[in-house]
């Protein structure tokens, strides 16, 4: 369940807009084809907006809009007990978007999302101190709105080095991950101590969308 420990653990809103640009050039460098690709980022979805997603190819994912109101985060796990496809109704667990603020309310709209798949939903806004979530009474299982797929957002580059390691079943330079965290800019020795296979000018369209700097 979204605690208040996962909660304390993710970043404020620009440092969260950061790793998520991070991740998704480590994974742009890591894997050719955007479909096997965990991680992406659209730093031009909309006026004034940046949208983040997490898609883990087995029906499990997350978006998360970043707009002058501040940060949204919708997530859906396809084996949580909070499902709507668990339930007879097919609706969202009560509690879960009830307490969105009206300022996200676009968001609950767009059809890009899919919320009549949702299990879990964080929100910030600019003012807020914190991340929030609705008033939500959760099933007795512990992981039961799935929100455990956010471990990644810990900000960590061991986190990102071990799921990459396992994911694509190859060594990942820590050092490389580190300067990418660190929004260092993109270099050739950066991307080829990741991923030899992959030159600067075939990463270029896609770190131009995720508005990364890249190295003269």
């Amino acid at each position: 369940m979204v605690t208040k420990k996962r909660l304390a653990s993710l970043p404020n809103i620009d440092a969260l807009k950061n790793l998520c640009q991070s991740l998704a050039v480590l994974d742009a460098i890591m894997c050719a084809e955007w479909e096997y690709r965990y991680y992406s980022f659209n730093s031009k979805w909309g006026d004034g907006e940046a949208m983040a997603s997490m898609r883990n190819g087995s029906g499990d994912e997350y978006f998360i809009l970043f707009n002058s109101h501040g940060a949204i985060i919708k997530g859906f796990d396809h084996e949580s007990s909070m499902s709507p496809w668990a339930n007879d109704a097919k609706q969202i667990w009560p509690g879960v978007l009830d307490q969105v603020p009206p300022e996200f309310r676009a968001f609950l709209a767009e059809p890009a999302f899919s919320f009549e798949e949702t299990t879990f939903c964080i929100w910030r806004r600019a003012e807020d101190e914190s991340w929030q979530t609705g008033h939500i009474q959760y099933p007795e299982d512990e992981e039961s709105d799935g929100s455990e797929l956010l471990f990644i957002l810990d900000g960590d580059p061991k986190t990102y080095q071990e799921f990459a390691e396992e994911y694509y079943e190859c060594a990942v330079d820590l050092g490389s991950v580190t300067a990418i965290y660190e929004h260092r800019p993109l270099t050739l020795e950066i991307v080829k101590q990741l991923n030899p296979d992959v030159s600067l000018e075939t990463l270029r369209s896609d770190v131009a969308e995720i508005d990364y700097p890249l190295a003269i």
